[in-house]
């Protein structure tokens, strides 16, 4: 794919009002400088969704989501960059012609666009097949006796294919699609013996798969009776790949959005159902286990993940898959367990809202529900404790929050009689440090806890980057420091690298700080300074910015002080003893300072 120039970026970023198009989404009122609304992105009951004109930027104060119109776009309709752009593009009347592509480039790209076409093609004749034609009657039949009206059948596009060999093939072939471009998508195959191409799917009822832009990408197709395979999917093609691929993921991005939450569930069915029953956050997987990429799909409309899976072997199995694919992202998950041999499908169709409503309401985390089932099935030994506890454990290390991991740690101690301190270090793979506890320190050093520290040193980063926004002179002192030595956050160091790379020679700073070049938490870092106007001056400038630099050095150093044990067992094991000397020295002359 060719690249859009940055000129042209810049040229639709001017052109576009991005109080206009939240609009779109959105209603917003003024206030102040700012307009003002409830966040699209979280559920809130007090607008805290902020967008400013002028400098064409959006945060939540809520939830820290943040950016600019891009990033807006890119967020709530599930798109890419280069998407974003040109549709903004479009809309301000500014052609936008990409770089030169290679001869693949181009010829890549036109075939994915007539594969698109031709699953559209295949979804609308499907559909009507369904909905109004003769041969479509059976179709029409089951999905009556299964108690879906029209309404669902139509928000999700269901089909059905007549048991015909080539009238699909037919009716491509009728519309000028390519021969070899239909057999891509997997919809028509070769025939034998010099016979024409002919269907995949044949007298079977059609669930159409959507991208997240709403574009048909495959299909799921089921049979109307109990003969077998009861589902057979289109294959992979360029366009299609099961394992970033959810289905109903088009049509629940709106409420998962709104919700926070979504509900994963196993068939076509199950998320039809629970749309109709109101739960419009619904999706599945597509014949697949949950991957890290469906993780990172998720992700992008939703913080919860609630896993209605079935209650048997496959369906545990399918959990802790998922489990594993789902936490490392952040993501907080649950499960809903079903009345045994039930989905929630059929729990519907045998009107039983009430009791599908119970199992949700009593979802459990996870790692709980894990814990209990490792614990319960290696039983009460030492031996079998310890098992359970490494098991465990390997999945404790997924969770990238430290605060809930540790909280996790304390209940497994609790509940197997291990030691606590001993849990929490294997959970970051270190083994306990014996006899190198540091020791004689003032309050104020290691004696507070290093998460109350890393918040004291991520509040001075944040006040600097502050005050960088606003004075000339912070940026130079910021550079007399060095980035390294002043942000040793990750977000932050992107952020201060952003502001002191767009300085003008006159030392004023553009509007359009917040670049796509950005990661997704530094563009919303930036965006909240940029917006917040609480960040005020002390009397004392300079002795403010001297304070937060020396409070991120000592916090360097306390951390330098916390890793030196371990380099100087390293290098004792090695019997590299110049290196063991000159850290013993180093750790010596630390800990003087600390006692001064």
């Amino acid at each position: 794919m060719g690249r859009i120039p940055d000129d042209k970026i810049q040229e639709v970023r001017d052109r576009t009002d991005i109080v206009e198009v939240v609009s779109g989404y959105l209603p917003l009122k003024r206030s102040g400088a700012n307009h003002l609304g409830l966040c699209p992105f979280h559920q809130e009951k007090t607008p805290s969704f902020n967008v400013n004109a002028a400098r064409q930027i959006f945060h939540c104060f809520g939830c820290g989501v943040g950016g600019n119109v891009f990033t807006f776009l890119m967020r709530m309709d599930g798109i890419s960059f280069p998407d974003a752009v040109k549709r903004l593009a479009e809309k301000a009347g500014v052609e936008v012609v990409e770089d030169a592509s290679s001869p693949e480039d181009l010829k890549r790209r036109a075939l994915r666009e007539q594969l698109f076409q031709i699953n559209h093609a295949a979804c609308d004749f499907y559909h009507h097949i369904l909905m109004n034609g003769t041969e479509g009657s059976p179709g029409r039949r089951y999905l009556r006796r299964r108690g879906y009206a029209g309404q669902t059948v139509q928000a999700f596009q269901v089909g059905f294919a007549p048991e015909e060999w080539e009238r699909l093939a037919r009716h491509l072939d009728s519309q000028g699609f390519q021969s070899e471009a239909v057999l891509q998508t997997g919809l028509c195959r070769h025939g034998k013996q010099g016979r024409g191409h002919y269907d995949l799917f044949r007298n079977r009822l059609l669930f159409p798969i959507h991208d997240a832009q709403g574009r048909c990408i495959a299909f799921g197709g089921r049979v109307l009776d109990d003969s077998l395979p009861k589902y057979i999917n289109s294959p992979e093609s360029p366009i299609y790949h099961k394992s970033e691929t959810l289905y109903g993921l088009y049509q629940a991005k709106d409420a998962m959005r709104q919700l926070g939450q979504v509900f994963v569930v196993e068939g076509y069915f199950d998320v039809l159902a629970l749309n109709r029953a109101g739960f419009a956050n619904s999706v599945a997987t597509c014949g697949t286990a949950l991957t890290n990429d469906h993780a990172r799909l998720l992700k992008r409309f939703a913080d919860k993940v609630s896993l209605v899976f079935d209650e048997d072997d496959a369906g545990q199995k399918a959990t802790y898959r998922a489990m594993d694919a789902l936490l490392p992202a952040g993501l907080s998950v649950e499960v809903v367990r079903l009345p045994a041999g039930a989905d929630p499908d059929a729990l519907l169709q045998r009107q039983e809202e009430a009791t599908l409503q119970d199992c949700l309401d009593n979802a459990r985390p996870v790692l709980e529900v894990f814990m209990e089932e490792q614990l319960e099935a290696f039983g009460p030994t030492v031996e079998g404790r310890v098992k359970a506890a490494d098991e465990v454990l390997s999945r404790l290390r997924k969770l990238p929050n430290e605060l809930e991991r540790s909280l996790y740690v304390k209940t497994l101690a609790e509940r197997t009689g291990l030691d606590e301190a001993l849990l929490l270090d294997k959970t970051s793979g270190r083994s306990r440090p014996v006899n190198v506890r540091p020791s004689g320190l003032r309050p104020g050093h290691s004696d507070v806890p290093p998460s109350r520290q890393r918040t004291a040193v991520e509040r001075a980063q944040t006040f600097l980057l502050g005050m960088m926004l606003q004075e000339p002179t912070v940026r130079q002192i910021v550079r007399d420091e060095g980035l390294e030595k002043a942000f040793p956050g990750r977000f932050h160091a992107e952020v201060a690298e952003q502001i002191l790379s767009s300085e003008h020679a006159d030392g004023s700073l553009p509007d359009d700080l917040v670049s796509p070049a950005l990661s997704e938490n530094a563009q919303a870092l930036l965006a909240r300074l940029m917006l917040d106007q609480t960040i005020s001056w002390a009397e004392n400038q300079e002795q403010l910015i001297k304070d937060c630099l020396q409070t991120i050095r000592d916090e360097e150093l306390r951390r330098r002080y916390r890793d030196l044990p371990d380099l100087i067992r390293a290098a004792e094991e090695d019997s590299d003893w110049v290196t063991h000397a000159a850290l013993l020295r180093e750790y010596q002359g630390i800990k003087k300072g600390f006692e001064r």
